[in-house]
């Protein structure tokens, strides 16, 4: 266990970022590497393993529910110095894990063709897609269990045997995905199939790896089967704070659902374009996503143990280092978008569409990095509500706009990213307005009134603490 109640905050922030982002690019490398090897089978292919992964955004809220939840109660147990109610805490999110991984199987199982009828725009991206998400869905069930685990060494302060596990994994994957999509050194391709069985794979086995380290190094949180059984009073805990986060993600699959509908008219080129588009976007935005989840569990253990100081400053601190990271990839996405969209497609057309969107896109990635950093910020507090507010703002006030535009004549698909760029524009400022009055309500004191007093030592006054 590491303090972070103590210290200097951007030490803390930039000793934790490291692991935390080559953790999350691994993932997104997973992803990568599936459409890079998928690009070869056809622009069908391709649009239907991209659109087959914004179905992971369901999976993806279900993940953020558990991870959210543990991650700032765990924290606040340790701040509080409870070592009790932090176990108690991590063994009820194992038995959430393994509830929530069985439901992502049969809903796989039941729902993956339903959904690609309604996003794909042909009957190969349907095929394609849904034969990817079947192959894929063991791998985001096991997801849960990792998630847990990583959670609760993060609340914790220990990033690193997470990130060491995830960049394992992606090197497992990065080796299977050719043999299997491809056949290389087999002749047996098996084409959208063999990307979800390599990505599926690897995480069973970073799974394992995770697990055997878990039981044998990890003291302070550890895994006690006594407390798996549900306990509704605490499995609430979790959930209160889980679910408006969860909530988020389902705003975002919304959101990335309209985007393929209206693009639907244009093509499997179009959505194959802004798959790939997306993807390195999302890639690029990993180091600032990694700043912002640095600052939650030093927000919360902060919170716990009652400094109120120390929790303003890690806004203050994680929003500066994010903004300067994000303009840095601005700039690179402006002007030499090339370097990042290479190799991706062989397709004048889908690359044209991916090049149009990272350029116009790239405008929200200052917004977007103060939405990353706020809502990081909320699930340190432990009250996620407002992430869910200014999540849901975005997706209608850009959805009902994209979908209206989409039926008038002369439509552009890159209407669809400027009115992106406005809805992100407004939950960033939403977002800053609902955390400065979160601020005054669990801190007592609004960041302003911080910035005028003298430097030095001040008084805090006890904070509310979560209820055992």
């Amino acid at each position: 266990m590491k303090d972070l109640t103590d210290g200097s905050i951007v030490r803390h922030i930039l000793a934790m970022t490291p692991p935390i982002m080559a953790g999350m690019i691994s993932i997104m490398v997973c992803q990568l590497v599936d459409l890079y090897f998928v690009s070869g089978l056809g622009d069908a292919a391709v649009a239907g393993v991209a659109a087959a992964g914004n179905a992971g955004f369901l999976v993806n809220a279900l993940l953020q529910v558990l991870g959210v939840g543990t991650v700032a109660l765990v924290a606040h147990a340790v701040g509080r110095k409870d070592r009790a109610d932090a176990n108690l805490i991590f063994n009820q999110a194992v038995a959430l894990s393994v509830l929530f991984g069985l439901l992502t199987l049969v809903a796989a199982a039941a729902l993956s063709r339903l959904y690609m009828r309604s996003v794909a725009a042909d009957q190969a991206t349907i095929e394609a897609g849904t034969i990817y998400l079947l192959w894929l869905m063991p791998a985001l069930a096991l997801e849960f269990v990792m998630q847990v685990i990583a959670s609760a060494l993060r609340a914790t302060g220990i990033v690193r045997p997470a990130m060491l596990v995830r960049v394992l994994a992606v090197a497992i994957n990065i080796a299977l995905a050719p043999v299997l999509i491809s056949g290389w050194g087999t002749g047996y391709a098996l084409g959208v199939a063999g990307a979800g069985l390599a990505t599926s794979i690897a995480v069973a086995i970073g799974t394992l790896m995770l697990l055997v380290y878990f039981r044998k190094v990890e003291r302070y949180v550890v895994f006690n089967p006594a407390q798996w059984r549900p306990q509704p009073r605490h499995l609430m805990r979790i959930l209160n704070v889980g679910l408006p986060a969860g909530g988020e993600f389902l705003m975002m699959f919304i959101f990335m659902g309209v985007v393929y509908y209206v693009l639907s008219d244009f093509g499997a080129a179009a959505q194959a374009g802004f798959g790939i588009g997306q993807r390195m976007l999302g890639l690029i935005q990993m180091p600032a996503l990694a700043v912002a989840l640095a600052a939650g569990p030093i927000a919360g253990q902060n919170f716990g143990a009652g400094n109120g100081a120390r929790v303003r400053e890690t806004f203050v601190k994680s929003a500066l280092i994010v903004t300067v990271v994000m303009v840095g990839f601005l700039i690179i996405a402006q002007f030499a978008p090339g370097l990042l969209l290479a190799g991706f497609s062989n397709d004048r057309e889908t690359m044209t569409v991916a090049y149009l969107f990272l350029r116009i896109i790239s405008l929200n990635m200052v917004a977007q990095g103060l939405i990353f950093t706020c809502s990081s910020m909320f699930q340190g507090l432990g009250n996620t509500k407002p992430v869910l507010v200014s999540s849901a703002t975005r997706v209608f006030t850009y959805s009902l706009p994209a979908i209206w535009l989409s039926t008038r004549p002369g439509f552009h698909m890159e209407y669809v990213w400027y009115l992106s760029i406005a809805a992100t524009t407004l939950q960033a400022v939403l977002s800053l307005w609902l955390l400065r009055r979160e601020f005054r309500k669990r801190l007592g004191m609004p960041l302003k009134e911080k910035a005028a007093e003298p430097a030095g030592p001040e008084p805090v006054a006890p904070l509310a603490r979560e209820p055992a």
